[in-house]
């Protein structure tokens, strides 16, 4: 019996329940957010562990949240959403510095700053962007199975064959009962000839001329 041995991912995965748990810090800071925002008025704006935050900025980080939750379901989908965050956080970054004027030029400048950053958001952003990085290229905890392969019989070769069936003839021979052979019919000759004491006749085809 030979084994082979495979590779294998075992179970949960770490970055899975970093995922899960990126995910729900999302959903805890978007929720608190709207209990000082509120959701009425989109132009309020409020601060939270001294970032600043509006009803939209707070709706980002619930979706965002919400997203972490579903994609933690699979290794691979956890780390799309590490990939995910590392772009999306990344750009939104670099368009802190320009709303903020660490950058000198803006283009999106008649944008406005929508999720009313500030200057604690920017390092935060950043931060998150290195996480998700670091999500994306966890690697995967393995294991080693070893399973047990069935062993093939190997295909018999022409010549074992021949001798199977020969070998079968053989005993064929043997289990088949012997035949006695019949004598062949000699014809008479008229010394040897008997008369039917009946008719007093002699078959003449029985005669050996």
């Amino acid at each position: 019996m030979t084994h082979r041995v495979t590779v294998k991912v075992a179970g949960l995965q770490p970055v899975q329940m970093l995922a899960a748990l990126a995910g729900i810090a999302f959903i805890v800071f978007g929720v608190v957010g709207f209990t000082r925002t509120g959701v009425g008025d989109w132009a309020a704006q409020s601060y939270v562990l001294g970032f600043s935050v509006n009803p939209l900025h707070n709706l980002v980080m619930v979706a965002v949240g919400v997203l972490g939750l579903l994609m933690a379901l699979g290794s691979g989908l956890a780390r799309l959403y590490g990939w995910l965050l590392f772009a999306g956080f990344a750009a939104l970054f670099v368009w802190d510095l320009m709303i903020t004027g660490i950058l000198a030029q803006n283009p999106a400048e008649q944008y406005g700053n929508p999720l009313a950053v500030n200057t604690n958001d920017n390092w935060l952003h950043l931060g998150l962007a290195i996480f998700g990085l670091l999500l994306a290229v966890m690697p995967a905890r393995r294991k080693l199975i070893e399973e047990e392969e069935p062993v093939v019989p190997e295909p018999r070769s022409e010549a074992f064959r021949e001798d199977r069936v020969h070998d079968e003839r053989v005993r064929d021979e043997r289990v088949e009962p012997a035949v006695s052979p019949v004598a062949p019919t000699q014809p008479i000759t008229k010394q040897d000839a008997v008369v039917d004491p009946k008719t007093e006749r002699v078959s003449k085809d029985t005669i050996r001329h």
